[in-house]
């Protein structure tokens, strides 16, 4: 009996000393996860002051060189310049771009109930110049849901999500854009698709796409940084949602993310219905 209590004591000691190890290093990394998030602080404003600054004067001479010596200069000269100055632009929006990322959960940290009717349309407004040139068309349900998160970042993600459905367009078909909600698998939680007739992504590209800057198709192709979908990852997954790309989209590109249910149903609650669909959105002007 007396061997038992002093190993059980010794047993206890060793627990407790492997919890105060533990505590340590958990201490240890909240100070190294404060020291790094004052450094992105620093480098957030660098980027946009102190970098933005010189590439500014970069293009903006480069282009006055070019308006004063133009008639001088032969046609690989010009070529030069105009290189330069499409770097330097394409530098700033990397920058912003990347402010842009930094800043999800950062500046924008409000967890209040937003109607997503509001957010899709204002993000389908921000995109009616996208809609209107590609004659795209956009369906949605007549209602959706609300659920809990940021209204600026939401609105950033369906204006990235349906953004490059519209982008991303096969050249032989019309944009179609369908965005569909359901209960899901999750409780608490609203399950939201966005479904195109595009290119498509390869299945053994679906995780890459979701790495910043990670681009599946050169700039010639298709303009942007690559940071799209990463910032849409970004933005579900400080909501306390998931996404995903659906593997069994045979033609198109159909993304999968969740978003938690402002008011989340009891068990005994029945499933709501389904929303009805509204009239699509196409580009030959508003529904």
């Amino acid at each position: 009996m007396r061997l038992r209590v002093v190993t059980e004591l010794a047993t206890s000691k060793t627990s407790e000393a492997a919890l105060s190890r533990q505590a340590a290093d958990l201490d240890a990394h909240a100070v190294e996860l404060r020291r790094s998030n004052e450094e992105l602080e620093q480098f957030a404003y660098v980027a946009s002051h102190d970098l933005q600054e010189p590439l500014r004067k970069v293009a903006s001479f480069c282009q006055l060189l070019e308006k004063r010596y133009g008639d001088q200069l032969d046609e690989r000269g010009t070529q030069y310049i105009a290189f330069a100055v499409d770097g330097a632009k394409r530098m700033q929006i990397l920058i912003n771009d990347l402010l842009t990322f930094s800043r999800v959960g950062r500046l924008n940290d409000a967890h209040e109930t937003v109607a997503l009717d509001t957010v899709v349309d204002r993000a389908v407004r921000n995109l009616a110049a996208a809609v209107e040139e590609s004659d795209a068309r956009v369906d949605r349900p007549q209602e959706l849901p609300q659920v809990t998160g940021d209204p600026t970042l939401l609105t950033m993600l369906w204006q990235n999500l349906i953004g490059n459905a519209i982008k991303f367009r096969a050249p032989e078909r019309t944009p179609h854009v369908e965005v569909t909600v359901d209960r899901g698998e999750e409780p608490g939680f609203w399950q939201f698709a966005v479904t195109d007739n595009g290119i498509g992504i390869p299945a053994e590209f679906a995780d890459k796409v979701f790495v910043i800057f990670q681009r599946l198709h050169s700039r010639d192709s298709y303009a942007g940084t690559g940071i799209g979908l990463s910032l849409c990852k970004k933005i579900v997954e400080h909501s306390g949602g998931r996404i995903w790309i659906d593997p069994t989209r045979a033609e198109g590109t159909r993304l999968v993310f969740t978003l938690p249910d402002a008011a989340p149903q009891t068990a005994s609650e029945p499933s709501a219905e389904g929303p009805q669909e509204a009239p699509a959105i196409t580009g030959r002007g508003p529904a």
